[in-house]
């Protein structure tokens, strides 16, 4: 791969070898970004939405143990 290059320009590899690999593999790149952000975004819902069932557990539980002491 080095033999291909090394009588280029340094723009050819350090400009337009990326900014192609952009073009072909942009939709593929920002396809995966996109999924892993959901991905993450539907953890962050499901962990708040545990802690906040598990908040309303506990605190209707200690309220209901209360009652039935008076």
């Amino acid at each position: 791969m080095r033999e291909i290059f090394a009588g280029m320009p340094w723009w050819v590899k350090w400009v337009a070898v990326p900014v192609i690999a952009l073009v072909v593999f942009g939709g593929l790149l920002a396809s995966v970004v996109g999924f892993v952000i959901g991905l993450l975004f539907k953890l962050l819902v499901f962990v708040a939405l545990v802690g906040g069932l598990i908040y309303v557990v506990r605190k209707f539980m200690s309220s209901s143990t209360s009652r039935s002491d008076w």
